[in-house]
């Protein structure tokens, strides 16, 4: 009976052991996703006061207005040159330095705040702040839907990201063929997918904190950031289309 008593307590300690054991590490994995998402978002909002800053600095510069207008190459460039630091964050995040890839997200934040100051010149003041109060609102909710809920939004991120891109070629036809039915419906659908994007990024991201290495977390909040912040950017200006109210 001792003995059957002994083993009872023995594997009463061994049962809160692991009880402890359990809570430690589920209390350690969370506090290592609220690192890394706070990390990814303070650079998210660090890329859009950035574009912001960027696009009322040049709008306010009719030097620089007219250089860019008058100058369609110079435009090409840099929308050329967002492209091309996108694709490279996305393909060598694995060998990129941190402080590497925070440089070329800060660049590419500013690059966009380029292409946005021309928005300043056609939308009025009070109804991009109305539209950006507007975006906000939708990202953070979606944002937190996609970060709290447990069902798995992995099918979903799929079927937008086929959505993005049928979106993108959609664009470029519209880009030639300026037809205001085709521009309504690329807006619709650009606001739709951007949402559900969102959603599908937070949970990734997420999910990515768990999982990632140490010495690639750094590199991987800024990939994570400049997801958001695309997220983000274009929400607002697909909303811009409906809501904006455009300058005399």
């Amino acid at each position: 009976m001792r003995t059957s008593f002994g083993s009872q307590q023995n594997s009463r300690q061994e049962g809160l052991f692991d009880t402890d054991s359990r809570l430690e590490s589920a209390g350690l994995r969370d506090e290592r996703v609220t690192s890394f998402l706070r990390t990814v978002y303070g650079w998210m909002f660090l890329g859009l006061g950035i574009t912001a800053v960027t696009a009322f600095v040049i709008a306010g510069s009719p030097v620089i207005m007219e250089t860019i207008l008058s100058n369609r190459g110079a435009l090409w460039i840099v929308l050329l040159g967002q492209l091309g630091l996108v694709l490279f964050l996305s393909l060598r995040v694995n060998s990129l330095a941190p402080m590497t890839a925070a440089a070329l997200f800060v660049v590419y934040s500013a690059l966009t705040g380029v292409t946005a100051s021309l928005i300043l010149l056609v939308f009025t003041g009070a109804s991009i702040v109305t539209t950006f109060i507007i975006t906000a609102g939708m990202f953070g909710s979606m944002a937190v839907f996609g970060t709290v809920t447990k069902r798995s939004l992995a099918g979903v991120g799929q079927f937008f990201f086929m959505g993005l891109i049928g979106l993108i070629l959609a664009s470029i036809v519209g880009f030639f063929f300026q037809s205001p039915a085709l521009q309504f419906v690329i807006s619709v659908v650009g606001v739709l997918i951007f949402t559900g994007l969102t959603a599908w990024d937070a949970q990734r991201l997420k999910q990515m904190a768990v999982s990632l290495p140490a010495d690639r977390v750094g590199s991987y909040a800024i990939l994570g950031a400049l997801s958001l912040y695309l997220d983000f950017i274009n929400l607002f200006f697909y909303l811009l289309r409906f809501t904006g109210s455009r300058r005399d």
